[in-house]
């Protein structure tokens, strides 16, 4: 058996022929040689990075536990490949025009360049991803305790060797990945790699299945029989779990950062996936095609208790194959090693321009774009975090014990990293997408997944046991793993459907009931119509005095060397012959480029706004916020005025609402009122005449009085019908008015005495006579009705000590109106509005009325051509009865 020094040595050796390919690849591709480079092959074979520990290991683990559910795993990226290319293409074409460097970056960039959302897609990778870096983890220790001569297998879980695997593939990773801060461009050195580890991988497994069918099975029909009378060979198929996985791997192969590192960022050339439709598909086809076979046979020959993820490496090792458990433990290494490098060059990007520069950039102000040195900041933030990435997948490793199956452990971070789905496919495909929906979304998926996955399943102490048993707060419905009372499911599967639901529902209506911003839409178009309009020049303006400011930015940024390279590079472009180019839009809009790779597009974005000032908009990009912006433009004035009107009518709705709140709330109010004072006459009318009729011996006195009780409720009780009637008449146009001339001074000595009689003293009325002599055609009677009333009203309802008013008759405007004001506290001015509804009464306890006689009023001057209205602005109660001057005559002494 191999030793461990063996295997340092053959991990070593293999690191470095990585690098060399990869120094050759980066060199050929500065020197123009980079046509291989740059073909549909190294494009098909880098995708290979979705193939990670748990395909190598897992996926053999996975088919001897679950049968053949291990092809989800294959069957989602093949079904993404072969039927919604075109949706790769457009996504492809999306990172190209909008110089995108992370899938952090795609989700700002197309919701306005939000950095909080880029915040929000960040934490949820780097949370999301944890459990995968765990599981990378856990597959090489386990195949390095597997060649521990001194050490049984099993011993794997040995916290001190995790540790160190951990702290070796960290130091990898920030060699590997942070030598340069020019994230933006190709990486064809680290893609070249990939594709190498893909052959790798893919031989290694191909090897050890051709030993397995015709070394120890002998033969394929041989390997078919064992098949046969296996479990694994048994149909059977879990509908939900399996439409759950599929639909992961599928969310997986979009959203995972690595993979949209591969796939979107390093494309050269959009053609190339028609080359991957076909060809990845083989790949996976090639890669699984030995999985059942392998675990089979694992089952048969190895001891009872093995552990299954194991076999590719021990069955060649339990059969006296070194050589062939060595090209084995190479394929699972560089399995797990590409997965955590390229990885952790993304994550570490997405941390440092989405958390950190952000940071930095606010805590240095008016000085970012002059002062500091942001190259080492940068690069600082970036090996930190490659670090404290890793350190997570250590501490995720040891809280959740190590024990867990490879394969549960990938469907766990598979289930996270799906939460950006619907951000991502919304955003490509849904102009109404907007910042605030997009958030809403995520937030709450990711919470849901969190709760009821991820905790869960970190073991004891993570979620108390009675959060697990019986629910949030006690809520039995809202535990963990039976949401909603929904019980039974698998974990996975509730899981993702809650989240997923909830995640893609939130996002639907928070951008229903959210509007976008002028950037949101600008970007939301040249996303969903990114095939109709190119990418060009931003439309950034500047003048030559600024270039000095831009190089000084640059070099704090890119370092001294590179910043003077670009800039006599655009310089010589631009066919001058000094070593500052022109501010022009292209320029600015590559020196954007160049610094988005450092410090992300929306601080590379914000740091060039604030040295030229402002950008303008081309015609493609205005053309680009809709369809039809020529109708737009021609009909602008039209939509303004067609705003204030819709402002107008929303305040008059308001308005409308609140006088009908007032209404509904003196119906009821009089529906209380009007029941009371029907039944209390009619009470003491029943009351007294069956005294009358059962009473014998009553005095010829108490028969008087209580005939006279009668009687007075029996007139308050027909003034009440009275009204109800004389209001309905009215309102119906049915009155017939009794047109006489007179003058409108009797109108009023007839509605004084009348009101005030045996009530003199109660209100003193103050007329000025010398103004009333006007001659009028009228209905005499019905005018007398609304004086009566108003004189009535002000000797109810003036609360003034000594109770006055002041009666005034003049012409206003073509009018002969006659003023009623008192000197009490007046009608309250949020029911003025309401005053002459019906039903309406200002102080119900002390009215004594149902509250219609102004109702009555305002329908008899509106029969007689005038009008009875308040006037605010009184210290008192004051209303305005007008008629118009044709119908009035100025009478002769």
């Amino acid at each position: 058996m191999a030793t461990l020094n063996l295997m340092v040595l053959v991990c070593l050796a293999y690191v470095a022929l990585l690098f060399i390919v990869a120094f050759a690849a980066d060199r050929f591709a500065a020197t123009g040689r980079s046509t291989w480079l740059r073909s549909p092959l190294i494009y098909t074979l880098s995708l290979s990075i979705y193939c990670t520990a748990w395909t190598f290991y897992g996926a053999v683990g996975y088919a001897a536990r679950s049968g053949l559910e291990f092809v989800t795993i294959y069957l989602g990226p093949t079904l993404v490949m072969m039927g919604w290319w075109w949706g790769l293409r457009k996504l492809v074409r999306v990172g190209r025009s909008q110089r995108v460097t992370s899938v952090a970056d795609l989700i700002s960039s197309r919701y306005g360049k939000s950095n909080l959302l880029a915040i929000a897609v960040t934490v949820l990778a780097v949370i999301g991803i944890t459990p995968y870096i765990a599981l990378q983890l856990q597959s090489i220790t386990l195949s390095f305790s597997i060649f521990f001569e001194e050490a049984p297998v099993g011993s794997y879980s040995d916290a001190s060797v995790v540790f160190w695997v951990a702290v070796g593939l960290a130091v990898f990773a920030i060699l590997f990945g942070t030598r340069n801060l020019d994230a933006n461009e190709r990486h064809h050195g680290v893609v070249t790699a990939i594709a190498l580890e893909a052959v790798v991988k893919l031989v290694a497994l191909l090897a050890v299945g051709i030993f397995v069918v015709w070394g120890l099975s002998g033969g394929v029909a041989e390997t078919l029989a064992r098949i046969d009378a296996s479990p694994i060979g048994e149909w059977q198929v879990n509908g939900s779990r399996w439409a759950t996985i599929t639909f992961l791997a599928v969310a997986a192969f979009v959203c995972l950062p690595r993979m949209f590192q591969v796939m979107v960022v390093e494309n050269d050339d959009e053609r190339h996936l028609r080359t991957a439709a076909w060809a990845f598909p083989l790949y996976l086809l090639l890669i699984s095609l030995f999985v059942v076979p392998i675990a089979v046979v694992g089952l048969d020959v190895m001891p009872a208790g093995a552990n299954p993820d194991m076999f590719v490496l021990t069955v060649p090792l339990a059969q006296g194959k070194a050589a062939l458990a060595m090209l084995s433990f190479l394929g699972g290494f560089s399995s797990a090693t590409s997965m955590v490098i390229v990885a952790a060059m993304a994550l570490s990007t997405m941390v440092s321009n989405h958390v950190v520069m952000p940071i930095w950039l606010s805590a240095q102000g008016d000085r970012a774009s002059v002062s500091g040195d942001v190259r080492s900041v940068v690069l600082l933030a970036r090996r930190i975090s490659i670090g404290a990435i890793m350190a997570l997948g250590y501490f995720y490793f040891r809280l959740s014990g190590g024990g867990s199956a490879l394969a549960s452990i990938g469907l766990i971070s598979f289930a996270g990293i799906a939460q950006i789905l619907p951000a991502m496919i919304g955003g490509l495909f849904w102009r109404g997408a907007t910042r605030i929906g997009a958030l809403a979304g995520l937030t709450v998926g990711f919470a849901l997944w969190l709760y009821t996955l991820l905790l869960p399943q970190l073991g004891a102490g993570i979620l108390p046991q009675s959060v697990l048993e019986q629910g949030l707060f006690g809520f039995g419905w809202l535990r963990p793993e039976a949401l909603f009372g929904i019980e039974g499911l698998d974990p996975i599967v509730h899981s993702v459907m809650w989240s997923m639901l909830l995640n893609a529902g939130v996002f639907c209506l928070g951008s229903m009931l959210s509007f976008p911003s002028p950037l949101e839409r600008l970007q939301g178009a040249q996303f969903v119509d990114v095939f109709d309009h190119s990418a060009g020049p931003r439309g950034w303006t500047g003048s030559v005095a600024q270039s000095e400011d831009l190089m000084i930015m640059t070099q704090r940024i890119l370092g001294a060397r590179e910043a003077q390279v670009l800039f006599q590079r655009e310089a010589a472009l631009q066919g001058g012959r000094g070593h500052l180019p022109e501010p022009t839009p292209l320029f600015l809009e590559r020196l954007e480029r160049e610094l988005s790779g450092s410090v992300g597009a929306a601080a590379a974005h914000a740091m060039i706004g604030q040295i030229v000032g402002g950008s303008s908009v081309s015609v493609e990009d205005l053309l680009a916020v809709a369809d039809e912006s020529a109708q737009l433009m021609e009909y602008s004035s039209q939509l303004e005025a067609k705003s204030a009107e819709l402002a107008r009518t929303a305040r008059k709705l308001r308005e409308a609402n609140e006088k009908l709140t007032q209404i509904s709330l003196q119906k009821d109010a009089f529906l209380g009122q009007i029941s009371h004072e029907l039944r209390t006459p009619m009470t003491s009318i029943r009351a007294f005449s069956e005294i009358l009729r059962d009473e014998d011996n009553l005095t010829e006195g108490e028969k008087v009085r209580y005939a006279g009780i009668i009687h007075d409720e029996a007139l308050r009780l027909t003034r009440l019908l009275n009204d109800l009637l004389d209001l309905s008449v009215l309102e119906s146009g049915q009155v017939t008015l009794n047109m006489r001339t007179g003058l409108i001074s009797e109108v009023l000595d007839r509605a004084v005495s009348a009101a005030l009689a045996g009530a003199e003293g109660s209100l003193l009325v103050r007329r000025r006579q010398g103004t009333e002599a006007i001659r009028l055609t009228s209905d005499f009677d019905r005018l007398a009705q609304v004086f009566i009333n108003l004189i009535s009203n002000a000797q109810k309802y003036c609360n003034a000590p000594q109770p006055e008013l002041v009666i005034s008759v003049h012409d206003v405007g073509g009018q002969v109106v006659v003023d009623f004001i008192d000197n009490g506290g007046g009608v309250p001015v949020e029911v003025q509005s309401t005053v002459f509804e019906k039903f309406f009464r200002v102080n119900a306890e002390k009215a004594g009325g149902a509250g219609l006689g102004l109702a009555i009023s305002k329908e008899i001057m509106q029969r007689l051509g005038g009008d009875i209205v308040y006037l605010p602005g009184h210290t008192g109660g004051a209303f305005r009865v007008s008629l118009p001057l044709e119908e009035a005559q100025v009478g002769q002494g």
